[in-house]
C-alpha cells in the first residue's frame, strides 16, 4: 500500500503551513485501523494540505496516493477520502470568482493551474469510483455517487449506472445520493439535461417511496426551475406528511397510524411500477421502503479535531430524528425555488403547522436563509415560530429563539409567545421541564420561564429579540437583568428599540457602571452600558461617565473615550458642568475623540467659537477617509448651526473614497440645505454602493420634496424583492434590520416627495 509514496521529495513541496513533510504520516494515518489516528490524519489533510479548499503542490502530489486507498477494501472510512479527493479535483473553474481575485505577488498564491490539475488528475483515476457504488460499506456507496458525477469524464455512462443502481440499492441515504447525483450531472452537461428532466419527473411521480419522490421533486426543480409545477406546495407538503406517518411505523396490515400508505405501496394503495424513461427498469421491490439509512454506529472515537467537531454537530442534530435527511431535501428545493417567496413561505407555513416537530424545526432554519434573502409578508410564519416556544423539545426551541432573536422590528407577531415564555406562563410539560427542577404554578414567575427556556442562554435570547422587536414590555425583564452578575452584551445594544420606557433603566445601568473596573477590560465592559446610557438619555450618570472617561487605561483608550463623549453627547444640557473638562479633548490626536468631544460640547452648551475649528481641522487635504468622516458626521449632528463649515465639506464631494463623498453630501445638506450639490452626489453613491444606502435614504427622507429626482431610485428599491444587502454564504446579525430600516426611510423618503408634488 501507498507504493512508491517515498520517492516523494516532500519536504519540497508545501502545504497551507509550510513544508509538507508532514503529509506521508498523514497518508498513512488515513489507512491507521485505529480510529482516532483515521480522524487525526483528515483533519489534517483538510486543515493543511486542502486548507480551505486550496491546491497545493503537496496536494496535487497526494492525489494518486488518495486513489489508491479508495481502491484498497481493507481501507476503513473510505467514504471520507472519497469526499475529500471530490472536493480536491471538483473544483468549478468557469464559476470561481475567487480564483480570478489571487494575487501573483501574494506569498500565499497559488496558480491557478494547480485546481485544473487537480481535476484532471482526480478525472484520469475516476474509474475507480464506478466499482464502488455496489461496495459493502454503506458510507462508501453514500460518497462515491457525487465523486462520478462531478470527475467521471464520462458523463453519459455514469448516468445510466446511476440509474441502474437505484433499482438495487436498499440504504434510504444512499438511495437519496443516486437522485442528487443524477441531478448533479443534467446541471453540469447541457446535453444530458433533457432526458435527465424527463426521468426525474417520472421518478418524481412513479416512486414509491416518498422520500424518494421528494428527492427527484427537488432535483428536477434545480434542474429545470422554470417547470416547476404551480402545486408545488401541495405535493411538497403531502409528501412530507406521507413520510411523517411512515416514520411513525406502520400496522401489521401495511397502514400507518392514520390510514395512510406505507412506503411500499403508493397514495392510491397500488404501486405503479413500470419502466422508467430511456429503459431504467425499476421492478416491485427496487423502489419500495428501504432499511432506513446509514444510522448505525459509525464507531468514531471522540478524538478532539475540528473534522470530529463537525461530525459530533451533525450527528447531535440528527439525534432523534426519524427522518433526517428531509432537512437537506427541502433545501435543495428552498434553493431551486429562489425568488418564488410566495410559494417558499406556504411550504414553511404548512411545515409549521405540522405535528411533526422535525419538521416544525426544519421549517424554522429553512425561514432563516429564505427571510435574510428575501422581502415579503412573514406575519403569520413569524407567529408560528413564536408557537414553538412552547414546545417541549428544547433544540426547538433554541431554533425557534435564534431564528427571532435576528427579527427585530419583523418580530412583533411573537411578542406575545416571548412574553409568556420569558414570564413562565405557559412552560412545556414533559421531561425536559421536569429536568429543569422548577416547577411553573406561578405564571408570574420569570425563573420558571428560564428553566423552560433551557437556562440562561435561552432566556436572554427570547429577551433580546422582545427588546429588539421594540417590545416595553421587555423593560422590567431588561431590569431583572441588569440585576444579575452578567448581562449579555447585546440586550444593552438592543435598549435603544425601546423608546422613552426604557428610561426607568438608567439607575440600574448607572449603578453597573460605577461597578466597572478601570483595567484593561474596560472598553468590553463599559462600552455597551455606555451605549444603553445614551440610548435612555441618562443624564444622572454624568459622574460615573466622567470616571470611565478619565481613568480610560493604555489599552483601547482611545476606543474607551469616544464611547464615554458619545454618551455624554446624548446627555445634552445635563452634561453642562462637564463642559470645560469636555473641551480640552477638542485637541485630541484622535479624530473619532476629537469630533465626539466636538459633538458633546456642542449639546452641553452650544459653540464659543471653538467646536467648528476643531471639527474643521479634520477636513483637510491629508486628512484619512476615516478622520474625514468623523467630522463631517459630526457637522451634519450639528445641522444649520454649522452652514458656515459648508465650504469646507466641498472638496469631500469630489473624493475617491465613496464614504468620504457619502458622509459630506448628507452633511453638507444638513449644514446648508444646498440639494443641488448634494443629491448627485448621493444618487451616484447608491449605485455603486448598495451598502451606503440606508444613509443615502435617511438623507432624501429629510430632504423630501427637494429630492424628487431620486424618486424613481426609491420606487426601484420598493419593488425589488431581494433584500438590499442579502449576500450568499453569509449574513450578519442586524441584516435584517438594515434592509427594513431601508424600506422604511424609502417610504418615507417617497411620502415627503409626493406630498410636495401638491
Amino acid at each position: 500500500m501507498l507504493t512508491g509514496i517515498e520517492e516523494v521529495d516532500w519536504a519540497s513541496l508545501g502545504h497551507a503551513y509550510g513544508p509538507a513533510d508532514d503529509v506521508p504520516a498523514l497518508l498513512r494515518g488515513l489507512a491507521s485501523a485505529d480510529p482516532a489516528e483515521r480522524e487525526t490524519a483528515l483533519d489534517g489533510m483538510y486543515g493543511a494540505v486542502h486548507h480551505q479548499g486550496d491546491v497545493y503542490d503537496s496536494t496535487l502530489a497526494c492525489i494518486p496516493f488518495l486513489l489508491e486507498l479508495v481502491a484498497d477494501p481493507a481501507v476503513q472510512d473510505r467514504g471520507c477520502i472519497i469526499e475529500l479527493l471530490t472536493s480536491i479535483g471538483g473544483i468549478e473553474l468557469d464559476d470561481d470568482e475567487e480564483l480570478d481575485e489571487l494575487d501573483p505577488e501574494d506569498e500565499e498564491f497559488i496558480p491557478a493551474a494547480n485546481y485544473a490539475m487537480a481535476a484532471a488528475a482526480v478525472a484520469a483515476g475516476a474509474g475507480v469510483f464506478l466499482g464502488l457504488v455496489s461496495d459493502p460499506d454503506p458510507e462508501v456507496r453514500l460518497a462515491a455517487p457525487c465523486a462520478l458525477a462531478s470527475l467521471h469524464p464520462e458523463p453519459a455512462r455514469v448516468l445510466t449506472l446511476l440509474r441502474e443502481r437505484l433499482t438495487v440499492e436498499r440504504d434510504t441515504e444512499v438511495r437519496l445520493s443516486l437522485v442528487a447525483s443524477v441531478g448533479r450531472i443534467a446541471l453540469r452537461h447541457a446535453a444530458l439535461r433533457a432526458e435527465t428532466v424527463e426521468w426525474l419527473d417520472w421518478l418524481a411521480r412513479a416512486a414509491q417511496d416518498p422520500g424518494l419522490r421528494l428527492a427527484a421533486l427537488a432535483q428536477l426543480a434545480r434542474c429545470a426551475p422554470g417547470e416547476i409545477p404551480d402545486d408545488i406546495v401541495r405535493w411538497v407538503t403531502e409528501l412530507l406528511e406521507e413520510i411523517r406517518t411512515a416514520s411513525h411505523g406502520t400496522s401489521p396490515n401495511g397502514e400507518s397510524p392514520n390510514g395512510a400508505s406505507s412506503p411500499g405501496t403508493s397514495s392510491h394503495g397500488t404501486a405503479p411500477y413500470g419502466t422508467a424513461p430511456h429503459g431504467a427498469d425499476i421492478g416491485p421491490d427496487d423502489l419500495a421502503g428501504s432499511d432506513g439509512g446509514t444510522g448505525a454506529d459509525s464507531g468514531w472515537p471522540g478524538t478532539p479535531t475540528l473534522v470530529g467537531q463537525v461530525r459530533e454537530l451533525l450527528e447531535e442534530h440528527a439525534a432523534g430524528r426519524p427522518a433526517p435527511w428531509t432537512e437537506e431535501l427541502l433545501r435543495t428545493l428552498h434553493a431551486a425555488l429562489d425568488d418564488r417567496v410566495d410559494d417558499r413561505i406556504a411550504l414553511i407555513l404548512a411545515q409549521l403547522r405540522s405535528p411533526d416537530r422535525w419538521q416544525r424545526s426544519d421549517a424554522i432554519w429553512l425561514c432563516g436563509g429564505l427571510i435574510r434573502v428575501w422581502r415579503g409578508r412573514y406575519e403569520e410564519v413569524v407567529r408560528l415560530v413564536g408557537a414553538q416556544l412552547h414546545d417541549p423539545e428544547p433544540r426547538l426551541r433554541e431554533a425557534a429563539t435564534s431564528f427571532l432573536e435576528r427579527l427585530f422590528e419583523l418580530g412583533g407577531p411573537a411578542a406575545d409567545a416571548l412574553v409568556t415564555r420569558l414570564t413562565g406562563a405557559g412552560a412545556p410539560a414533559g421531561p425536559d421541564a421536569a429536568r429543569t427542577g422548577r416547577g411553573t404554578r406561578d405564571g408570574a414567575d420569570a425563573l420558571g420561564g428560564l428553566a423552560a427556556l433551557g437556562g440562561r442562554s435561552g432566556r436572554d435570547g427570547a429577551l433580546l429579540a422582545l427588546a429588539r422587536a421594540g417590545d416595553t414590555r421587555a423593560v422590567p425583564l431588561l431590569a431583572r437583568a441588569l440585576e444579575e452578575t452578567e448581562v449579555r452584551r447585546e440586550l444593552l445594544y438592543a435598549v435603544d428599540g425601546l423608546g422613552p420606557a426604557a428610561a426607568t433603566l438608567a439607575p440600574l445601568l448607572r449603578r453597573r457602571l460605577a461597578e466597572v473596573d478601570l483595567d484593561e477590560r474596560l472598553y468590553d465592559r463599559a462600552a455597551p452600558l455606555l451605549y444603553a446610557l445614551g440610548a435612555v438619555r441618562g443624564g444622572q450618570a454624568l459622574p460615573e461617565v466622567l470616571r470611565v472617561l478619565r481613568g480610560a487605561p493604555a489599552h483601547r483608550r482611545d476606543w474607551v473615550r469616544e464611547a464615554a463623549l458619545r454618551t455624554l453627547a446624548s446627555f445634552g444640557p445635563a452634561a453642562r458642568e462637564a463642559v470645560p473638562e469636555l473641551r480640552g479633548f477638542l485637541s485630541a490626536d484622535s479624530a473619532a475623540v476629537a469630533t465626539a468631544a466636538a459633538r458633546a460640547v456642542w449639546a452641553a452648551e452650544g459653540d464659543r467659537g471653538d467646536v467648528l475649528p476643531a471639527l474643521e481641522r479634520w477636513l483637510r487635504p491629508g486628512s484619512s477617509g476615516a478622520d474625514w468622516c468623523c467630522a463631517a458626521l459630526a457637522l451634519g449632528a450639528i445641522g444649520p448651526a454649522a452652514a458656515v463649515s459648508a465650504p469646507a465639506l466641498w472638496p469631500g464631494l469630489a473624493s475617491r473614497d465613496l464614504w468620504v463623498r457619502v458622509r459630506s453630501a448628507t452633511a453638507l445638506w444638513r449644514v446648508s440645505g444646498r440639494a443641488e450639490q448634494a443629491l448627485p452626489v448621493l444618487l451616484a453613491a447608491w449605485e455603486e454602493n448598495r451598502h451606503a444606502r440606508v444613509d443615502i435614504a435617511e438623507c432624501l427622507a429629510e430632504m423630501g420634496p427637494a429630492a424628487a429626482e431620486a424618486q424613481l431610485t426609491i420606487l426601484t428599491e420598493l419593488t425589488r424583492r431581494r433584500r438590499h444587502n442579502a449576500r450568499e454564504g453569509g449574513s450578519g446579525s442586524h441584516d435584517i434590520h438594515q434592509d427594513e430600516k431601508l424600506l422604511t426611510l424609502c417610504r418615507a423618503a417617497l411620502a415627503r416627495m409626493e406630498r410636495g408634488a401638491f
